[in-house]
């Protein structure tokens, strides 16, 4: 915007010097030529008493030669033939015999232009018998452009100074343009990135000055917003206290046993997530970025496999891993990690039917790690739908956010997530964790491309 201005401010100036430096311009060069010719004429003029007394050679002569234009040799004196005198010519002559004859014919003053540069006036003069005298005055091209170097000079000195003075004004207006512009957007990229404390300064044109305004307005209600939003987030959490003290009573007095045991652990588990998320939920400023965190992939899916085993053995459903007696190092925090996996397995359990096979693989693709989650259930009929945020498709049981768990944790590494038909006939969840920060196509990559750019 403000070299734009400086462009405009530049161009408009310059029209304007040129529409009226030109014009002046050839207004003072004339102004010199009639100057030089005027002066001429004067000259000429002062030879008129003499010629109407006398047209004697010898007097006419030292009449010349007494005057500025004759001393200078720029002055001659063409009287024509007068009864049986022959005509006489006094001084150098320069216009030529033609020329003199046609001033003498027409009876008024003429010019003629010199050969080797110049111009001559020819001036008529009326004698006393009735003719005609021509009296010539050389004038030099130098007389002609007399001042009219200089006065150009000084016409350009102007329009350039009106030019610079113009495009320095354009340019202390466009900064006081931009540089609220740029404060704004630049507080619009802090805010973006997480910094809720960014304001802009309410200051510049009117206009800005309302969006200043208006910006930190939205500002202080997205602070307010997410305040509230914690706040909710941690009672709603909390809630679930009571339900879950008594869940681990009840599975203290469940003795011994495998599934005695899967279960403590399931509650002692649920107990550390709800006080994960209520801390989470308290915490003024967001919980730090995993994405340079790490953890071991298959120990994660082995670790979570033996808690889901048992619950698929008493539901009689067939298990079969691949790919996780290797260490195989993946950019996720343990974590999130299972996290992900418990949203997918249980997604199996819940919409599945008892005695419906599932699979895990998982695939070290050199720059990527994929984790496969595949079923012999009905299969997903929306598979697009699915992967939206809080979409539940009418299940019951279901919140709609079990995928969009899975697919946060795919881009943030530069992955994604892909729902299709799976060789057991049902589901099948391909999760592509990059490994190198390079995302794959589709929506999901779209997605954490645009995230990186942002940051």
């Amino acid at each position: 915007m403000r070299w734009a201005l400086v462009k405009v401010c530049l161009a408009v100036t310059t029209m304007v010097v040129l529409a009226f430096a030109v014009p002046l311009a050839m207004v003072v060069r004339e102004m010199a030529s009639d100057r030089a010719f005027s002066n001429a004429e004067r000259q000429a003029a002062t030879m008129g008493p003499t010629l109407s007394i006398t047209t004697d050679p010898a007097q006419l002569r030292r009449a010349v030669e007494s005057t500025e234009m004759g001393a200078a040799g720029r002055m001659a004196v063409h009287v024509p033939a007068i009864g049986g005198a022959a005509a006489v010519d006094i001084g150098d002559g320069r216009a030529g015999a033609q020329a003199v004859a046609q001033t003498r014919s027409l009876g008024r003053a003429t010019t003629a232009r010199v050969p080797g540069g110049g111009s001559a006036l020819l001036q008529p003069i009326a004698l006393g018998s009735g003719d005609i005298a021509v009296i010539e005055i050389y004038v030099p091209e130098s007389e002609v452009s007399n001042g009219v170097t200089t006065a150009w000079l000084v016409l350009g000195s102007v329009g350039l100074a009106l030019v610079v003075g113009s495009v320095a004004v354009a340019d202390r207006l466009g900064a006081r343009l931009v540089r609220p512009a740029e404060r704004l957007a630049d507080a619009a990229h802090q805010l973006g990135e997480g910094r809720l404390g960014a304001r802009v300064p309410e200051d510049g044109p009117k206009e800005l000055r309302s969006a200043a305004v208006a910006f930190n307005s939205m500002a202080d209600q997205v602070v307010e917003l997410l305040a509230n939003e914690r706040e909710l987030a941690a009672d709603l959490s909390h809630r679930l206290r009571t339900p879950l003290t008594v869940l681990r009573l009840n599975a203290a007095s469940l003795g011994d046993g495998p599934a005695a045991e899967h279960t403590r652990a399931a509650v002692e588990q649920l107990e550390r997530e709800v006080d994960t998320i209520i801390r989470t939920a308290r915490e003024q400023r967001p919980p730090a970025s995993t994405a340079t965190a790490g953890c071991d992939a298959s120990e994660v899916i082995r670790d979570r496999m033996a808690f889901w085993s048992a619950l698929a053995e008493d539901e009689g459903r067939e298990v079969r891993l691949a790919g996780v007696d290797r260490t195989v190092r993946i950019p996720v925090a343990r974590p999130e990690l299972a996290a992900a996996l418990d949203a997918m397995l249980g997604n199996v359990f819940r919409h599945t039917p008892e005695g419906t096979p599932f699979a895990v693989d998982v695939h070290d693709a050199g720059d990527a790690v994929i984790v496969l989650v595949s079923d012999g259930g009905p299969g997903i009929a929306d598979p697009d739908a699915a992967l939206r945020r809080g979409n539940d498709g009418a299940r019951d049981g279901s919140t709609g956010l079990g995928l969009d768990i899975v697919r946060r944790v795919a881009e943030s590494t530069g992955g994604d997530v892909r729902l299709g038909r799976s060789v057991l006939g049902g589901n099948e969840v391909r999760v592509w964790i990059a490994l190198d920060g390079r995302a794959r196509g589709g929506e999901g990559g779209r997605r954490a491309r645009r995230k990186r750019r942002g940051a």
